[in-house]
């Protein structure tokens, strides 16, 4: 719809009201959009938006009418975007009459939140492709949606096009998650597999995964799992009906994975990947806890995540009822995002349009959120100690002192010195903390270089 055919719908429409939903500013046919961010994904809804204006009115049930587009910068050229459908003062358009839906992709925490409460407040619904505020305030944003009966939508938050969030929120509300695992950063993944296909070092993956475009300049987000640890918690939040934020999710990134790691894993029967695990814990009494937490991990060749190649995503869950499910594609780029956003667009319209809300947040479980010193794994741990006969015996007594049951030991001799590599049966972390702890001070270990995860 370009300016001009949007100016005079909207004439035609403004004595027009909407019975049923709770809209501000809705008019009978009509849902008035407010885009704030026009990035790659901001420009990509706009696009899509207007070249399926149509679809779009037929799967409403009304039309869809972008009111205007908060921009930081007025003077960047914008393709396609009328001049005066763009602003740089972003509150004053979300608090127009004719606006009742608020787009928000433009990144960051402060200032995102600071409009998304506003829109909320002032009884516009949301959809965010946010993933970094969504789990840091996941919890005021969805009062603030309550209070003010409007849908907050977030979909694209957590892997883009593959829908994690519908899932969660409505196709399994009937089941009861136990285990929710999955790749859900793309440059990771990418960087991983291509040591994996090609024996590079890390930082030569890296540079790889910069020059294609799939890492960002200062990668630290993605590399160090922050994004991948947003993700958790939005997953395991909703997964589990409990609170759980950022700062609760461990997390570890690949920045120290070796190419020596690759090898290893390739050996045993597995491949490396940077997973987010939300898990429920059930203790001996029956009680139970919420972990999530993100780290690389050993991954059989033989689960289907281990398939899971170059900067694609996908999830992995496991439910009482329907059993194991997994939701593979792009989880990242200006289109499968931007295709997640306007999937929300449609579902928040047509609540405007038609009356009624999308499923809000529910966290009545309030499950206790567990220490990550209380989850239980299998390691694989790789060390170098001197080579010489006891040696091994030395370093399983060790294991035998704290209690970890020792699964299958590979020897390999380089020179002087011999690499042992132990794969565990199930410990704590803590016990197993210790355990590494304990092995560095034993004579003859030179060093632990590497302790990685035994997961899906």
């Amino acid at each position: 719809m370009n300016a001009t055919t949007q100016a005079a719908a909207s004439n035609q429409k403004q004595d027009a009201t909407i019975s049923g939903g709770s809209s501000s500013g809705a008019r009978a046919g009509s849902v008035g959009v407010a885009l704030l961010g026009m990035g790659t994904v901001g420009a990509e809804v706009f696009r899509l938006l207007e070249e399926n204006s149509n679809d779009f009115t037929h799967r409403i049930g009304g039309a869809v009418e972008i009111k205007g587009v908060a921009v930081s910068n007025m003077s960047k050229p914008r393709p396609g975007v009328p001049d005066e459908l763009l602003t740089d003062d972003a509150h004053a358009l979300i608090n127009r009459d004719d606006v009742d839906v608020v787009v928000e992709v433009i990144g960051g925490i402060d200032y995102p939140r600071e409009l998304v409460l506003a829109a909320l407040k002032a009884g516009k619904s949301v959809v965010t492709a946010n993933k970094a505020l969504v789990a840091a305030h996941a919890d005021e944003l969805a009062a603030a949606a309550d209070a003010a009966d409007v849908d907050l939508y977030f979909e694209a938050a957590v892997a883009a096009a593959i829908p994690v969030v519908g899932m969660l929120r409505r196709s399994l509300a009937g089941d009861k998650i136990q285990r929710i695992s999955g790749i859900v950063n793309g440059t990771t993944n990418f960087i991983l597999d291509a040591m994996a296909s090609t024996g590079a070092s890390y930082d030569e993956a890296l540079a790889e995964a910069t020059r294609l475009g799939y890492a960002e300049a200062d990668p630290t987000a993605d590399v160090e799992g922050h994004d991948a640890a947003s993700k958790a918690a939005i997953m395991a939040s909703l997964g589990f009906h409990t609170r759980v934020k950022f700062e609760d999710v461990h997390c570890e990134g690949i920045s120290a994975v070796t190419a020596k790691d690759i090898a290893a894993a390739d050996q045993a029967g597995y491949v490396i990947k940077l997973l987010a695990i939300c898990e429920r814990l059930v203790a001996e009494d029956g009680s139970e806890s919420v972990n999530a937490r993100v780290h690389p991990t050993l991954v059989s060749k033989e689960h289907p995540l281990a398939s899971v190649n170059e900067s694609y995503n996908a999830i992995f869950v496991e439910a009482e009822a329907a059993g194991s499910l997994m939701f593979y594609g792009n989880g990242a780029g200006g289109n499968p995002t931007a295709s997640a956003v306007l999937g929300d667009l449609v579902g928040a319209a047509r609540n405007k349009v038609h009356g009624g809300r999308a499923p809000g947040e529910n966290t009545y479980a309030n499950l206790p959120l567990a220490d990550f010193g209380e989850v239980t794994a299998r390691y694989h741990i790789d060390m170098e100690v001197d080579d010489r006969a006891g040696m091994l015996a030395a370093v399983a007594q060790e294991f035998a002192k704290s209690g970890v049951s020792i699964r299958t030991v590979r020897q390999q001799d380089t020179g002087h010195t011999a690499r042992l590599i132990v794969v565990t049966h199930s410990a704590q972390e803590k016990v197993l903390d210790a355990t590494v702890h304990a092995l560095s001070n034993v004579p003859g270990v030179k060093a632990v270089d590497s302790v990685i995860r035994l997961g899906a």
